[in-house]
């Protein structure tokens, strides 16, 4: 389930990128995004266990959210199929559509996933995982928008700082949903109902939550700010570097989130 849950949320926070390049990047840059996005949904299907007793709560929600998911996958391989032919000029109803998708996606795991928990965490639930689908999609697409200046050089440096802006903004207000879920799991504990969130966090077993913190949002803070100054500078192949590592942290971060969030019910 947390790999079904990460792989969905890359590829949906990839199609909501799709919106924010510009043309400039060229009909294969958006070609191989919508491919790559496609490709890690079908993947997460495969990965998606038969025992879905996170979603047992609500199963329609269930339901609602696979369908949901299946018409962004089927919106992402037409968009794949017709960038720059002749349906290409209804490219924004079509990726406009597939980001509704997602979007109706994310929701309704984030509720099925809580039933039954208190409105204030079923709210933060769906917070976290629409900010963890850009947090994800914008580091990636930020990657690949970088490595694209090898293969088109003369691409304006604007794109890059425009994707890295939108990157920094989605961690802080990653950041701003995490502190508001450790702050309600730690307030709303009272005697009766287990061990509470400040115990795990102290405990051994929060070395996982530790590493979240870590690697997924104090690692990517860092990345992302040395990213943005060589953006500024206009050193494409530095800022590049630096994502692949970004990236890589992000990715550690929603993992551990995905996997906090199912073992102690805090959307982390």
């Amino acid at each position: 389930m947390v790999l079904f849950l990460f792989l969905a949320h890359l590829g949906i926070g990839i199609t909501f990128t799709l919106a924010l390049v510009s043309r400039d990047a060229g009909v294969k840059f958006f070609r191989f995004n919508a491919g790559m996005a496609a490709i890690l949904v079908a993947v997460g299907f495969a990965f998606r266990p038969g025992d879905t007793r996170p979603f047992s709560g609500l199963p329609l929600l269930d339901i609602v959210a696979m369908a949901a998911l299946l018409v962004m996958e089927a919106l992402l391989l037409l968009h794949w199929a017709t960038v720059g032919r002749a349906l290409g000029r209804y490219r924004s109803a079509i990726v406009g559509t597939a980001i509704a998708a997602g979007v109706v996606t994310l929701v309704s795991q984030a509720l099925a996933v809580t039933a039954g928990w208190p409105l204030p965490s079923q709210a933060l639930t769906i917070a976290s995982f629409v900010t963890s689908a850009a947090l994800l999609g914008g580091a990636c697409t930020a990657m690949v928008l970088g490595h694209w200046y090898l293969i088109l050089p003369s691409m304006e440096v604007s794109h890059l700082q425009s994707i890295v802006k939108f990157h920094i903004a989605s961690l802080v207000v990653r950041v701003a949903v995490v502190g508001a879920a450790v702050f309600l799991a730690i307030a709303a504990w009272h005697p009766g109902l287990g061990m509470s969130f400040r115990y795990y966090i102290t405990s051994i077993q929060g070395i996982f939550f530790w590493q979240r913190v870590l690697f997924g949002l104090l690692g990517p803070a860092f990345l992302s700010y040395l990213t943005w100054e060589t953006a500024k500078i206009r050193s494409t192949q530095s800022a590049t570097g630096i994502l692949y590592v970004d990236f890589f942290t992000v990715v550690v971060g929603e993992v551990l989130a995905k996997y906090l969030l199912l073992a102690t019910r805090v959307p982390v």
